[in-house]
This record gives structure tokens, sequence and C-alpha cells, in this order.
């Protein structure tokens, strides 16, 4: 409903544009997805121009390595020309331009806490308990960031509060975590084993997550905590993980 975010957006004293069409990326439909959110920031996006509200709208870190940006920490400054979710982002740093104190937070693929109902997390649980393995590509070296949801609601908020204008934010808390060592604590929390892959069994292993299963990811938050000043503060992944409630226990 494009026109119902219009007007939402004309009436709000800012906007924080955070959905995307998980659902139809894990069924195989990631560029519909990427459609419908590049069209639904053009709506809120517009709306906003001339008016010097903030907007916030959503990308992702792992975007920074599909673009070839991988081996060392992807930094907020680092930038890609086009591609899936890069085009929406691209498109809201754009509109500082056209008085919109616009900015983009590039979320880690794994944003976790009790919260978290559908997010990665859960995803690759799921496929280790389907498949009696925690897979990974390769050594596992390859590092995903991560970040607790209650952090990230603390980062969306100083966004909001005093982003300046065409800036973009990293939503992390742990930097890189290996991709093994991800795999070998959730197979440690449902009693199963660990598995190498290659890159060519990620489909049947990993599903959805496949395109970016063997990604190395490292990304820095040292821009986002200077200029807004803020502090990750709550449980990084692993604890969170081990604290169990992504395991809850079967009656």
């Amino acid at each position: 409903d494009l026109d119902g975010l219009r007007q939402a957006a004309s009436e709000a004293d800012g906007v924080i544009h955070l959905a995307f069409k998980h659902e139809a990326m894990r069924t195989g439909d990631f560029m519909g997805a990427v459609d419908s959110d590049r069209a639904a920031t053009q709506a809120l996006g517009e709306t906003l121009i001339g008016t010097d509200k903030p907007f916030v709208t959503t990308g992702g870190t792992l975007m920074l390595a599909m673009a070839g940006i991988t081996g060392r920490p992807g930094t907020e400054d680092d930038q890609s020309g086009g591609g899936p979710r890069v085009d929406a982002a691209n498109y809201t740093i754009g509109l500082a331009q056209q008085s919109v104190r616009s900015s983009v937070v590039r979320l880690a693929p794994m944003v976790h806490s009790d919260l978290d109902h559908h997010g990665f997390t859960h995803a690759l649980i799921e496929f280790a308990r389907e498949n009696g393995a925690a897979a990974y590509v390769g050594d596992g070296s390859n590092r995903w960031p991560a970040a607790n949801t209650y952090d990230i609601g603390v980062l969306y908020r100083l966004a909001v509060e005093k982003a300046p204008a065409g800036s973009t934010f990293h939503g992390v808390g742990d930097l890189g975590i290996p991709r093994k060592l991800i795999a070998e604590t959730i197979a440690g929390k449902l009693g199963v084993q660990t598995k190498s892959i290659a890159d060519e069994e990620a489909p049947q292993y990993l599903g959805f997550l496949a395109a970016f299963a063997g990604l190395d990811n490292p990304t820095s938050n040292d821009k986002t905590r200077q200029v807004l000043g803020w502090e990750p503060t709550h449980p990084g992944w692993i604890e969170d993980v081990e604290n169990g409630h992504y395991f809850p226990a079967v009656a």
C-alpha cells in the first residue's frame, strides 16, 4: 500500500523503515522482496523531500561482501554503486541533497535476542535440526557479524535523533564470528554434528541462506559509535544462543 505509506510519512515527524519481505526471500524470491523494498523506500522518501525530517532506512552488511568487500572489516564509508538492497540505500543517501535528514543502518545478518522469531539464527538452527548437522562452507573461517535486538533498537533511536544527513551506520555488536564457531555453537545446543560442505552443497544444507553461506563479512562499527555515541551493551551472539531461549524445551 504505497499510498498508505505516503500518507503516514506526510503526517509523521520522522520515518524509520525496517520492513522487508523475508517470507518472499525464504521461498526463493529475493529479488521480488528487493523490488518491494525499493518501491516502499521511494514512496516514503519522495514524501519527505524538502521537509528536513529524519528518514532512517535499513540495509545489510552482507551486501558489502557481495560487492567484493571481504578479507577486512567493512566500514561505514564503504559504498557500492548498486545491487540488491544497495539501490534502496543509495536512494536514501541521495535524499540528503533534497532536504531530507536521511541515513541508512546496515544490519548484521544475525540480529538476535529473545525478541527474534524469524531471523537468520532461527533459520540456521532449523536447517541444522532438519539435516542432523550444522553446516558451514569450506574451513568455516569466513566471518559473520551479529547484533543484539535491544542494542539495535537504541541505534535506530539515535539515528532518528541525531544522524547527519546522508550518513551510513553499522548495526553490529560482534564484528565477525567465524562460521565454523557459529555451527559449533548451534550443534552443541542441538546435540548434532558439524559438517564442512562445498559451495555446491550449500542449497541442500542451508536453503535460502546458501548464497550468503561462504561470504566473509567482518564489519566495523567504529564510525557508528563515534558519530552517534552508540555502545552495544547486551549479550553477544554466542552468549545469547548459549542462554537457551532459541531452544525451548519440548513438553
